[in-house]
């Protein structure tokens, strides 16, 4: 069976979160809506490197400027010179699961509809996506894309036609929208942020002067300079406009609130707090209870780059084996020449190198925050074995990935997943260390058990605290499209 498994696709096998979203309503005279969403939109890059974009609202008039690309490569001067210096801004960093990159899903999306435009950027996943795009169809919708913004903004324009307002239309949207979403709305006079009634995905607001930021996460704030102020709750939903910061709550309500823990694990910057834990300290105790679980007697403990390095680091603290560098991470990769597995390989052998000088001759021990496909692990671990380390284990800080996520992590099902296939054993022969060993769902419920909100771990259990899709949407005319 194992030599059967090695046909896996070769692609980088980490998992992705789908978007990142950032907003501000300026009231300060001094400060530059569009330098302030580019400089967010660093700071959220590691949420989305396929696409980016912001939309402006300059005295009603909304101006918006995205592509494929990273963030550096979309904002030239030239595209920046584009946006006027409005009083409220959006922007967006995208990932994508779809193979192909199709530019009509970049956002954020303008909308224009009977009482005006909206802006709206959104970061996760409608589990009712299918039931509601036939629905529309029905009634004559035309869809330009397959994204979950676009629906959204489609579901909030037609309740907006039996509301007195758009906040309103947006409340009764939340009541219609099932799954995972933190959005932000660039409105004709107010900036919206809204998050599901699970809290799937993380959002927060802050306060830069006088004015209010909305952030997937708030190592952002801290970049820009802004101050903290508070996460947006679980089916909230905020509004900025020239009177202050108002707060509404969703009708509907979650018996159990549902964070995914993967943000701590490794979607969320290090720097970042969400809902009350800071994403470092839970990683470093990961570490630590990887330690408790897993001891084993080595040389040098180092960590992948660069979500298991606080792991690594945990690790190290708590068995007094030296933490060490053990891999160099090239950061300034651009777009790789090639197509398909070959383009993929290359990728994954120029992200990464080992320092020899670090671990030739000794004992070590790699943390890594997952294994997904095992072609990232198998490589990491002859990386080290090629650099001429005695030994290689490698310990995992989350536990064995056995399900999909419905929720805005790109898990799309459970053949993708090594551990569906292989027992540890099998999977710790595939990758090629001397040993392997994951940290339990136990441990990995604690490492953010102080968080003010409940922690989805549906893709280590198969347990949802949410309604999962009864069916998959499936755009057959796109096929056919991509087909010709």
């Amino acid at each position: 069976m194992i030599k059967n498994f090695v046909d896996i696709d070769t692609k980088l096998d980490k998992f992705n979160d789908e978007c990142g979203v950032f907003g501000i309503y300026r009231n300060d005279d001094d400060l530059d809506s569009v330098a302030i969403t580019h400089d967010a939109l660093f700071g959220l890059q590691h949420r989305g490197q396929e696409s980016a974009g912001i939309t402006v609202n300059f005295e009603g008039e909304f101006s918006t400027v995205k592509e494929l690309g990273m963030v550096s490569e979309v904002f030239t001067e030239k595209a920046l010179s584009k946006l006027k210096n409005g009083k409220i801004a959006i922007g967006h960093v995208r990932y994508t699961s779809n193979e192909s990159l199709d530019r009509a899903s970049n956002q954020p999306l303008v909308l224009r509809y009977k009482e005006g435009s909206i802006g709206i950027a959104s970061n996760g996943s409608i589990t009712n996506f299918p039931e509601i795009r036939i629905e529309l169809e029905r009634g004559g919708a035309i869809f330009q894309s397959n994204s979950n913004a676009e629906l959204m903004g489609y579901v909030i324009a037609s309740e907006r036609c039996y509301t007195d307002n758009l906040e309103e239309a947006v409340l009764r949207s939340m009541d219609r929208l099932k799954g995972a979403y933190s959005t932000v709305i660039c409105a004709p006079t107010r900036l919206i942020g809204f998050r599901d009634m699970y809290g799937f995905r993380p959002l927060c607001v802050g306060k830069l002067k006088n004015s209010y930021v909305i952030a997937s996460e708030s190592c952002v704030f801290d970049s820009i300079g802004a101050e903290f102020i508070r996460d947006i709750e679980p089916g909230e939903m905020i509004v900025i406009d020239e009177e202050g910061f108002h707060s509404y709550k969703a009708r509907m309500t979650a018996e159990k609130t549902s964070l995914c823990l993967f943000e701590y694990v490794y979607v969320a910057r290090p720097d970042s707090v969400i809902d009350g834990v800071s994403v470092h300290n839970a990683r470093f105790r990961a570490g630590e209870f990887l330690y408790k679980e897993c001891p084993i007697k080595a040389d040098m403990v180092c960590g992948v780059p660069d979500s298991g390095i606080v792991a690594a680091e945990g690790y190290a603290k708590a068995s007094g084996i030296p933490f060490g560098m053990g891999f160099v991470k090239n950061k300034y990769i651009g777009r790789t020449v090639g197509t398909g597995k070959d383009k993929k390989k290359r990728l994954l052998q120029t992200r990464l190198t080992a320092l020899k000088a670090n671990v030739k001759g000794k004992s070590v021990v790699i943390i890594d925050d997952s294994i997904v496909r095992g072609e990232t692990s198998k490589h990491i671990v002859k990386l080290m074995r090629d650099a001429g380390a005695k030994e290689v284990h490698m310990l995992i800080s989350s536990p064995p990935f056995i399900c999909p996520c419905y929720f805005g992590i790109d898990i799309r099902d459970k053949d993708s997943l090594i551990a569906n296939k292989l027992s540890i054993e099998e999977i710790r022969e595939q990758i090629g260390a001397d040993s392997l060993g994951y940290l339990s769902l136990d441990s990995l419920r604690k490492i953010a058990e102080n968080a003010n909100i409940d922690l989805c771990d549906g893709c280590f259990s198969g347990s949802y605290n949410a309604e999962i899709p009864r069916t998959i949407f499936v755009d057959k005319y796109a096929k056919k499209i991509n087909k010709k």
